[in-house]
C-alpha cells in the first residue's frame, strides 16, 4: 500500500476510534466506574495501572484510558502519513495535527473530571470535545478522497443555508442532551453531584429541539429533491432522517422506561451517528476537484497571422515580356 493510500484507512480508523471512545466513556459512567481510577494521571497513588483490589470498576475505567492511548497512536500515524504524502498536502497535515493535539487535550479534561469528582459540567465538556474530534477526524477522512482545488458548491445558496441551519440545530441538540445527562441519575459514581437543573424541564427542551431538527431535515430532503440536487446529497439527507428517527425512538423509550443503562448507552452512540450523518449532509453539498495545470497560452489570431505571413513569404516569379 502506498503512502498516498495509507492515510485514508488511518483517517477512517481515527474516526471509528473517536466514536468508540465515546461508547466506552458511556460504559464508564453507566457502570458507576467514573472513579474506578480515583486519581490522574496515575490510576492509584502508587500505580499507573489498575489493581486487583479496585475490582471491575478499576478495569473499566483503566480500559477507557488505554483506548485513549490507542487513539493517540492512530492520530500520530495519521499525522506521519500526511507528512510522508507526495505531493504533501497542507490541508491534510493541518487536519491530522489538529486531531493529534486534541487527544492529549481530551486526556487532560478527562483527568480534571476525576480530580473534580465527576463534576457534571466538566464531564459534559469532555463529551463535547469528543464531538469536535469526531468532526475533525471526519473532515480528514473526507479530504483524503478530494482534490486540492477550491471548494465548489453543488446547490443554491438558500439550500446551503438551510443545511447549515440544520447542522446548527443538530449541534444544539447534542449540547442540550449533555445538559440533560448532567441532570439525570447516571453520574458515573453514586456520590457524584448533578448539575441541579430540573430533569423534566431540560428533557422537554431537548425533545423540542429534536422535533425541530427532524422537521428541518425532512424539509431539506424535500427541497433537495425539488431543486434537482445531486443524488449523493439527497441520499445523505435521507440517511440523516433515518438516523434521527432511530435516535429519537431510543430517546423516548429510555425516558419512559426510566433510563435503563443499555438504552442510555445506545443513545450516546446514536448521538455520534447523528452528528456524523449531519456532517455527511454538509460535505455532500460541495466538491473539491483536483487542481489541473493551466493550459499553455495560445497566440492571438493577429500574432498568428503575422507569423504565418512571415514564415510563408516566398519570392514571386517575374513574368517574361
Amino acid at each position: 500500500m502506498s503512502k498516498r493510500t495509507l492515510l485514508r484507512p488511518l483517517a477512517l480508523a481515527s474516526l471509528v476510534a473517536n466514536i468508540g471512545l465515546v461508547v466506552t466513556g458511556a460504559a464508564v459512567r453507566l457502570t458507576g466506574s467514573g472513579l474506578g481510577c480515583p486519581t490522574w494521571p496515575r490510576c492509584t497513588d502508587a500505580s499507573y495501572t489498575t489493581t486487583a483490589e479496585m475490582g471491575v470498576h478499576g478495569v473499566i475505567e483503566f480500559g477507557n484510558r488505554l483506548l485513549g492511548l490507542a487513539l493517540g497512536v492512530i492520530a500520530l500515524a495519521c499525522f506521519v502519513a500526511a507528512l510522508l504524502e507526495r505531493p504533501r498536502r497542507r490541508s491534510l497535515v493541518l487536519l491530522s495535527l489538529a486531531v493529534l493535539l486534541g487527544i492529549p487535550g481530551q486526556g487532560v479534561i478527562g483527568g480534571i473530571t476525576v480530580l473534580t469528582d465527576l463534576n457534571p459540567w466538566v464531564v459534559g465538556l469532555h463529551f463535547l470535545l469528543s464531538m469536535a474530534l469526531i468532526a475533525l477526524a471526519y473532515a480528514l477522512w473526507k479530504r483524503t478522497a478530494e482534490g486540492d482545488g477550491p471548494p465548489r458548491r453543488l446547490v443554491s445558496a438558500p439550500l446551503a443555508t438551510l443545511a447549515r441551519l440544520t447542522a446548527l440545530v443538530s449541534a444544539a441538540v447534542i449540547v442540550v442532551g449533555v445538559i440533560v445527562t448532567g441532570s439525570g441519575p447516571h453520574a458515573g459514581d453514586e456520590n457524584a453531584k448533578r448539575n441541579g437543573l430540573d430533569p423534566e424541564l431540560i428533557a422537554q427542551a431537548h425533545a423540542d429541539l429534536v422535533f425541530l431538527l427532524i422537521g428541518l431535515s425532512v424539509g431539506l430532503w424535500f427541497a433537495l429533491r425539488a431543486a434537482g440536487a445531486p443524488r449523493p446529497a439527497i441520499r445523505a439527507a435521507g440517511i440523516l432522517i433515518v438516523v434521527e428517527l432511530g435516535q429519537g425512538l431510543i430517546g423516548f423509550v429510555q425516558y419512559f422506561t426510566h433510563l435503563p443503562v443499555l438504552l442510555v448507552g445506545a443513545h450516546m452512540l446514536g448521538a455520534c451517528l447523528v452528528w456524523v450523518a449531519t456532517l455527511g449532509v454538509l460535505w455532500s453539498l460541495r466538491e473539491r476537484p483536483a487542481t489541473t495545470p493551466a493550459p499553455p497560452a495560445t497566440p492571438t489570431p493577429s500574432a498568428t497571422s503575422a507569423t504565418s505571413a512571415t514564415e510563408t513569404t516566398e519570392p514571386v516569379a517575374t513574368p517574361v515580356a
